[in-house]
């Protein structure tokens, strides 16, 4: 696929590439389109599982692209259906991400790994929000990153600008695993083709409820669960699946799922 992003399907796993040199920015262009790629990947029931890096050896994504924002990219314009890298603000992404992160995060990029599920970093990557530098906010940063690791640390992060390597970004638990830049990619697939095996069903319905609570007192989340509140949770309580796992559990076997 020509463009700014590329894509690879191997069976249920879908592989994303952030590939705009020399530094893999993302403009509103860019973004639209990996608003598509994750929309299109959410709604096919025959992909499983999606693993997102950057082309190249120095840069996984800086984030926002300031040439084109000098050039006249709104810093509030339109970033497609998925807002800001297509995958943060789209609704019902239920379905695992992985991000193999090659290099440089910062800013938007590190924003796009915080969007994921699972964060693997080559032993070189490195990770910063220096926003503060630039006069703007690091909105979706501001968010999340202080639900994921201590508050003090995303605070120095949020406030300095300050670069964190990998060993300390795994230190602070927003990073998985740490691998040696060429074994990445293959851990990535590794670990993708384990989830593409798992049960989809449970894998929606996980993703669905922690979505849910963040912003909810675990009494409330747990009574709409048990309530069948959340559509995961009542199309996987209903599910053939469901009895499937019980089935292979009693018969000492592995399941085979279906995804129905």
């Amino acid at each position: 696929m020509t463009g700014p992003i590329r894509k690879r399907r191997e069976g249920g796993i879908l592989e994303v590439t952030i590939d705009r040199p020399k530094a893999n920015a993302i403009d509103l262009v860019t973004s639209r389109i990996m608003g598509e790629i994750f929309r299109d990947f959410r709604d096919d029931d025959t992909l499983r599982v999606a693993i997102v890096t950057g082309a190249g050896e120095k840069f996984f994504c800086p984030g926002w692209d300031l040439k084109a924002a000098a050039a006249g990219d709104a810093v509030d314009g339109d970033y497609g259906i998925g807002g800001f890298g297509g995958m943060q603000e789209l609704r019902d992404l239920n379905k695992p991400i992985i991000a193999a992160v090659n290099g440089i995060c910062c800013g938007g990029g590190l924003e796009i790994a915080l969007s994921t599920d699972l964060i693997l970093a080559a032993e070189h990557a490195t990770f910063a929000l220096p926003e503060i530098r630039s006069g703007t906010v690091a909105d979706a940063a501001s968010i999340k990153l202080p639900k994921r690791i201590p508050y003090h640390i995303a605070m120095d992060m949020l406030l300095t600008g300050r670069w964190l390597d990998a060993a300390e970004a795994h230190r602070w638990g927003f990073v998985n695993e740490i691998l040696p830049a060429d074994k990445l990619l293959d851990r990535a697939w590794e670990l993708a083709r384990l989830l593409e095996s798992g049960p989809p069903l449970v894998y929606a319905a996980i993703k669905e409820v922690v979505r849910a609570a963040e912003g909810e007192t675990f009494q409330t989340t747990m009574n709409r669960i048990t309530r069948r509140q959340f559509p995961t949770v009542d199309v996987l309580y209903s599910s053939e699946d469901q009895l499937e796992g019980a089935r292979a559990f009693a018969e000492k076997r592995d399941p085979v799922w279906k995804g129905r």
